[in-house]
């Protein structure tokens, strides 16, 4: 004879009686929380780094803390080059015509992101110090190359050790993977910013 199932009967048994997959289905839900608030905190930052959002934070801004890193790199390295008397520019310069070597001086100016004039006067006094020389180009007198010298080796090989040691400090605790990630997010601003008009 079959008894009826009491109600405490089927609350213990019932588990059993589940459609297939039903647990699998509860289980996923917390599952898409994270998704979601992830998604929404994505948005988020995307509007907190936008000047032309009310919930703008400059803390936020991707580009106050690039200049903000940037300036930190640039003191130290300034501090650090005194003592062989040279400046961050003329160690820009000199290390892209280590590089590319000759160069021009518009070349070095396109990949330094500098005025021309400034770089101009740069490239002047690394000749006056013997680092570099320049000549025409030939078969195009308008064109003033840059040629780094003996003189001018030896002083990228003391500044790499300098910024070397600078480079360890500020990545001690970042990995391969993440350094990598960094540079590629840095390269994609950087064409954003060389493809997009300007007001």
């Amino acid at each position: 004879m079959m008894l009826p199932m009491s109600r405490d009967f089927a609350t213990k048994s019932g588990r059993a009686a589940r459609a297939p997959g039903s647990r699998r289905a509860a289980a996923a839900k917390p599952a898409a929380q994270p998704k979601a608030r992830a998604r929404a905190a994505a948005t988020d930052a995307r509007l907190r780094g936008d000047p032309g959002s009310p919930q703008f934070e400059i803390e936020a801004s991707p580009f106050y803390l690039i200049a903000r890193t940037a300036g930190r790199y640039a003191i130290d390295m300034e501090n650090a080059l005194r003592a062989l008397d040279l400046d961050l520019a003329s160690w820009r310069a000199l290390m892209l015509v280590h590089t590319v070597n000759p160069s021009s001086v518009s070349e070095i100016t396109e990949r330094a992101v500098m005025r021309l004039s400034t770089m101009t006067r740069v490239v002047q006094r690394l000749e006056k110090r013997g680092l570099v020389r320049v000549d025409t180009r030939k078969g195009d007198g308008r064109v003033t190359e840059v040629f780094i010298t003996n003189e001018g080796e030896a002083m990228v090989t003391k500044i790499r050790a300098i910024a070397s040691r600078i480079y360890n400090i500020a990545f001690h605790d970042l990995t391969a993977a993440e350094i990598g990630t960094l540079n590629a997010l840095l390269a994609r601003v950087f064409r954003n910013l060389a493809i997009q008009p300007h007001p």
